[in-house]
C-alpha cells in the first residue's frame, strides 16, 4: 500500500517551521482507496508571503486542530505504507519530526515522484509538479494546497506505475539510495563519484556553482549532506537546487583543504558561508606570571596580538595544546587546560612527574615550555610539502616560498626536488588565503606528508 502525501508549511525548513495543511491519498497499486485532508494549526504565525502562495491565512487555521491533536490519526494513515511525495524529503522531514515529537517512531520506506519521473519520463524541461503535470496533461487544481497537489501527485504516480511497473521495486531496494539523493540529480552522476580525497562542486540548473566542499571520501561526504543524518536548513535548501555535481581529485586532505579555500574565494558560492566571513582565528598565547612561570592560554586572535600558533577554532587549539601538555609534561593549570583552584587533577591522580610541577624550579619548567614552543616554529624559508597524489605513481606538491604559500601541483614520483625554480614549473600559482595559512601552520593535516626544505 502507498500513501501519497502533500503538506503546506510556514516555511521551508522543518527545524523551525510548522505544518499548516496535510493531505494523504491511499493507493493500493491499482487505484485510490481512501483519502484524508485537514488544515493544521501550526501554533505560530504564517508569514505573509506563504499566505500569498498557498492562500492559507492565520485566520483559517486559528480553529483548526494542532498536529499534536492529529498525530495519532496521521500515524494510522501512514503506518505500514510506502511514503510517497513530490520531492519526498521535504514532506517526510516535517512529518517525521512532528510525529516523533509526539512519541511515535516513524521509519517508512519512501519514494520520490521527482526521481521516479526522471526515470520514466526522461527529457522533460522541468520536473516541478506544475510543469510536469502540464507536459503530461495531468489536471491539477487548487495549486499549492495540500489536497490539490496530493491529488495531482497521485495521478502522476498512477501514470508511472502503468508506464513502468518494475521501477517502483527497483527504487525501493535498500541500497539504491534513490530517495536520499537530491530530486534533480541524475543517479548516473552520483554513481560516478569517487571514494577518494578531493573537492566537489554542487551546481544549480543553470550550471552555477552554489556550494564547494572538500572530503577525504567524496561519495561518502555527499551522502552525508543529504542522507538521513543530514541536519540544518542549508542542506534542505541545497538539495532542491542541486542539479549536477562535479569534482576534482587531490590525493590527500591537505591539498583538498587548500583547493577548497581557493575555489570558495574564486567562485563565491551562495551556500558557503564560513569562509565568506572574516576569519575568526584562535591562537595559543604566552605570558609570564609573578612567580616566573611561563603560562599559556588559548584565546581569540586580535589586532596587534601574535599567537605562538594559530587555529580555526577554540576546540582545535585546546585539543592541540592538551596533547602538547602531555607530551612535554607541562602543568595543566599553567597552560589553561584545567581551571581548578586547588591542585590539578593530574597531581591528584598520581601524574605530574610524581610531584606537583609548581614545586620544581621555574627555570626547569620553563625550559620544557621553550622546547615545546620551539617545535612549533613556522618555517620562513622555502620548502615543499609532498604527499599522496591522485594516482599511485604521483605526488601532490605544495610550494611555500619564504614562509608564504605559492601554489600546488602534481608530478610523477620519480621527479627530483632540488630547488624552488623546478617546483614552480609543476604548480599552478595561487594566492594565499587566511584559511590556507592556518592549514599550513596546523600539524594535524601533515600525517603521511614529507617536508623538504631548500
Amino acid at each position: 500500500m502507498y500513501a501519497i502525501v502533500d503538506i503546506e508549511t510556514t516555511g521551508g525548513f522543518a527545524g523551525n517551521n510548522g505544518i499548516t495543511e496535510i493531505a494523504i491519498f491511499i493507493h493500493d497499486g491499482q487505484s485510490v482507496t481512501d483519502q484524508f485532508s485537514s488544515l493544521v494549526n501550526p501554533e505560530r504565525l504564517i508569514p505573509r508571503y506563504i499566505t500569498g502562495l498557498t492562500g492559507i491565512s492565520n485566520e483559517m487555521v486559528s480553529n483548526a486542530p494542532t498536529f499534536s491533536q492529529l498525530a495519532g490519526e496521521i500515524h494510522d494513515w501512514l503506518h505500514d505504507k510506502v511514503f510517497i511525495a513530490h520531492n519526498v524529503q521535504f514532506d517526510y522531514s516535517f512529518i517525521k519530526q512532528s510525529l516523533e515529537r509526539e512519541g511515535f517512531t516513524f521509519r517508512p520506506k519512501k519514494l520520490c515522484t521527482v526521481r521516479l519521473s526522471r526515470k520514466v519520463f526522461p527529457g522533460q524541461r522541468s520536473y516541478s509538479l506544475g510543469n510536469l503535470c502540464e507536459s503530461l496533461s495531468i489536471p491539477i487544481t487548487d495549486r499549492h494546497r495540500a489536497a490539490g497537489d496530493a491529488r495531482a501527485t497521485t495521478v502522476l504516480f498512477d501514470r508511472i506505475l502503468k508506464s513502468n511497473p518494475e521501477i517502483v521495486g527497483q527504487m525501493l531496494k535498500h541500497r539504491s539510495r534513490e530517495n536520499i539523493l537530491p530530486p534533480h540529480l541524475p543517479r548516473e552522476e552520483f554513481d560516478e563519484l569517487p571514494e577518494a580525497p578531493g573537492v566537489y562542486y554542487f551546481l544549480d540548473e543553470h550550471g552555477t556553482v552554489i556550494y564547494v566542499g572538500k572530503a577525504i571520501n567524496i561519495k561518502k561526504r555527499i551522502l552525508g549532506h543529504f542522507g538521513g543524518t543530514a541536519k540544518g536548513h542549508r542542506n534542505q535548501y541545497m538539495r532542491n537546487e542541486v542539479h549536477h555535481i562535479s569534482f576534482e581529485l587531490t590525493g590527500n586532505e591537505l591539498v583538498a583543504l587548500v583547493l577548497e579555500s581557493q575555489e570558495i574565494k574564486r567562485l563565491w558560492p551562495k551556500y558557503n558561508q564560513a569562509q565568506k566571513r572574516p576569519v575568526s582565528s584562535w591562537g595559543i598565547f604566552r605570558y609570564e606570571d609573578r612567580d616566573g612561570h611561563i603560562r599559556l592560554q588559548v584565546g581569540r586572535k586580535t589586532r596587534g596580538m601574535h599567537p605562538l600558533a594559530a587555529f580555526h577554532s577554540h576546540s582545535e587549539a585546546w585539543h592541540y595544546l592538551l596533547g602538547q601538555v602531555k607530551e612535554f609534561e607541562l602543568c595543566p593549570k599553567l597552560t589553561g587546560i584545567q581551571k581548578s583552584t586547588g591542585a590539578c587533577y593530574d597531581y591528584e591522580t598520581g601524574g605530574c612527574r610524581g610531584a606537583c610541577i609548581l614545586e620544581e624550579p621555574s627555570a626547569e619548567y620553563n625550559a620544557r615550555v621553550e622546547e615545546m614552543i620551539d617545535s612549533w616554529a613556522t618555517h620562513e624559508d622555502s620548502y615543499i610539502i609532498v604527499g599522496e597524489g591522485r594516482e599511485d605513481d604521483e605526488h601532490a606538491v605544495i610550494l611555500v616560498e619564504e614562509g608564504v604559500y605559492s601554489g600546488f601541483g602534481f608530478c610523477r614520483k620519480e621527479f627530483a626536488f632540488s630547488n624552488p625554480e623546478e617546483v614552480r614549473e609543476i604548480i599552478k600559482p595561487s594566492q594565499p588565503t587566511p584559511e590556507i595559512t592556518q592549514y599550513l601552520q596546523s600539524h594535524r593535516y601533515y600525517e603521511g606528508m614529507e617536508i623538504i626544505t631548500f
